[in-house]
């Protein structure tokens, strides 16, 4: 059976300023070389709208891991650090999941994580993270933001995406973003 196609869905940025955390997420989804949709909306609120997540990867695995997260949330009633390394257990463990190819970027107001299948529980040293295509452009802008203005959480995850987008070419301007 062959490989379905190359697909790239994906900048995410979090951003831990000033007792804030954003989270922002393009919107493009592309496979190959085409763009197919441009307004997907990859951040989302969790667990009665205090924790952030966002997904890097194919739609489909990122709806399991989402759905899935949320379980481990409910079961660790708003943990996000066992949450995530429950999450992160079962995703390297269980067959099926293993497969999936995403990353996540999670938050809440005191931690930041990045998820991966090979069972990878990362906190940033800095409070911030970028996955996906564009997400190292994303995270260089957000670092030079940080330290170099005077904008708060949700504009520096704004314009890191911003120059993401202006790099990246699996990466647009439409732009989610939630903050906590």
């Amino acid at each position: 059976m062959a490989a379905g196609p190359d697909v790239h869905a994906t900048t995410i940025v979090s951003v831990r300023h000033r007792a804030q955390v954003a989270l922002a997420g393009d919107g493009q989804v592309s496979i190959g070389a085409t763009i197919v949709k441009a307004g997907a909306r990859k951040v989302r609120k969790l667990y009665h709208d205090r924790i952030l997540a966002g997904f890097a990867g194919t739609a489909a695995d990122a709806f399991t891991l989402f759905a899935r997260f949320e379980g481990k949330l409910d079961e660790h009633r708003g943990n996000l650090a066992r949450a995530a390394v429950e999450l992160a257990k079962d995703w390297r463990q269980d067959r099926v999941l293993r497969r999936l190819e995403a990353l996540l970027a999670v938050a809440d107001r005191e931690q930041s994580f990045i998820l991966s299948g090979t069972g990878d529980v990362i906190e940033p040293d800095d409070g911030l993270i970028g996955i996906g295509s564009g997400g190292p452009y994303a995270l260089a802008a957000a670092r030079a933001l940080v330290a170099h203005s005077d904008l708060d959480a949700r504009a520096i995850a704004t314009e890191a995406m911003r120059v993401a987008a202006s790099i990246c070419v699996y990466t647009n301007e439409h732009v989610t973003v939630e903050v906590l």
